[in-house]
């Protein structure tokens, strides 16, 4: 029996299990494709983008040079927040009246949060999927064999191997299709977890320097710190 016959042939509780399991399925592999394109770079478009914002001669080349190795916007967002502090400031407002380094610190945070959820985005759901899909596959299996079971002693002639074997086998398959759907899903879930630590890594350190570099320069233009060498 195949997923298209639980789903069309089963009862209700098999059709919900294999329909489940089909819609989670494919919400992950959704996210590892997704995910897969977001991160296609790795750390290495990180690392690039950072040792390209320090050989920069001002923030404004510092900007236009990172969209060229920020693929995945991830370093952009913070060298445009910073430029965009250059305005004067409203000093009726909260905002206003803190100091320029505090004002820094914030932008900069907020631009970490917002690259950071985009990097944790879906990593929930490849863990409630791999960690959940087994479970649901082996309760279908559960319930098809009770189904078979009952099945079979209301039948003339008792238990044969002939009458139980087919239908439990046939169950069985609920819990195969929950291990496929979550093998790769704890598998994107570590890969992608890996990835997603170094590229952390590398931005709260990238903030770190750019918040002493800049936390005392007044002026928005200002040339930037010695140049980092470039990765090859």
């Amino acid at each position: 029996m195949t997923v298209l016959e639980l789903l069309t042939h089963g009862d209700g509780v098999s059709r919900s299990v294999a329909a489940l399991l089909l819609l989670m399925s494919v919400a992950s592999w959704v996210v590892i494709l997704w995910k897969a394109w977001l991160l296609r770079g790795g750390t290495h478009d990180v690392v690039r983008s950072i040792a390209a914002f320090w050989q920069s001669a001002s923030l404004g080349d510092a900007e236009q040079r990172l969209r060229g190795f920020d693929r995945a916007a991830l370093v952009w967002p913070a060298v445009s927040a910073v430029r965009q502090l250059g305005a004067q400031p409203d000093p009726a407002t909260l905002g206003g009246a803190v100091a320029r380094a505090q004002r820094l610190t914030r932008v900069l945070r907020d631009a970490l949060h917002a690259a950071l959820r985009r990097l944790q985005s879906g990593q929930i759901l490849l863990a409630t999927v791999g960690a959940t899909a087994p479970f649901v596959g082996l309760l279908g299996t559960v319930w098809g064999i009770y189904g078979a079971l009952t099945g079979i002693a209301g039948e003339a002639g008792g238990f044969t191997i002939d009458k139980v074997a087919g239908p439990v086998g046939e169950a069985l398959i609920m819990t195969a299709f929950g291990l496929a759907v979550a093998i790769p899903a704890v598998l994107a879930y570590n890969v992608f977890g890996r990835v997603v630590s170094r590229i952390e890594a590398e931005l709260e350190g990238f903030a770190h320097d750019l918040l002493g570099a800049l936390g005392e320069d007044p002026a928005r233009e200002a040339p930037l710190p010695p140049a980092r060498p470039m990765p090859a």
